[in-house]
């Protein structure tokens, strides 16, 4: 009879966990993300005049044109494919990855019309841990800048004051270094983002 009173005390306890573990506590964090950070909690995402999504603000996308400011790159999937996140795993010392930062540089030196002297900043030619950041440097977007004032025929101060626009600070004001969210930026240039 005791083990009967134990299995019993067994089966009802497991039903209770599931139903706070599996229903109570996954309904309660869900309203309140969509109570209190709504547009954060359906994945920050911009939207057309349609209402068609067209981006996120969390997520990097690959601009390749000279009107674009250009993402660090990505070593997920094909390039930003948010269902294969990850870093490429190359250490140090891998052949594979110096070959691929040395050619990323020679790039964003043509790309950018930079100097054989001038430094590339590090996030132009090194992927994410995630693959999928959408935030440069500020150096990056500096340097990239007049490349893309160039493209749109804007005056650079016009496209500096968007930049410091699109520039996210540190979290909490103290972690991390500021970067420039440029699917923000990006998509802001073509007046598809306030």
């Amino acid at each position: 009879m005791r083990i009967l009173k134990e299995i019993r005390t067994t089966v009802v306890l497991t039903l209770v966990l599931l139903v706070i573990c599996c229903v109570i506590y996954p309904v309660f964090v869900f309203g309140a993300g969509q109570l209190f950070f709504p547009q954060k909690a359906d994945g920050s995402l911009v939207l057309e005049a349609s209402g068609k999504p067209i981006a996120s603000m969390l997520l990097g996308q690959t601009f390749s044109a000279d009107r674009y400011f250009v993402p660090r790159p990505s070593a997920a999937g094909t390039g930003y494919d948010s269902t294969s996140s990850g870093g490429s795993n190359f250490g140090a010392t891998s052949q594979a990855l110096h070959d691929a930062v040395k050619q990323r540089v020679a790039d964003y030196r043509k790309a950018n019309n930079l100097l054989q002297t001038q430094l590339v900043p590090g996030d132009a030619v090194t992927a994410s841990g995630s693959g999928l950041d959408p935030h440069i440097s500020i150096k990056n977007a500096l340097l990239q800048l007049p490349r893309v004032a160039r493209a749109r025929a804007m005056s650079e101060d016009a496209l500096k004051k968007l930049v410091d626009q699109y520039t996210d600070g540190r979290d909490f004001g103290i972690l991390g270094e500021p970067g420039v969210n440029i699917i923000k930026l990006n998509l802001a240039l073509d007046g598809k983002f306030r």
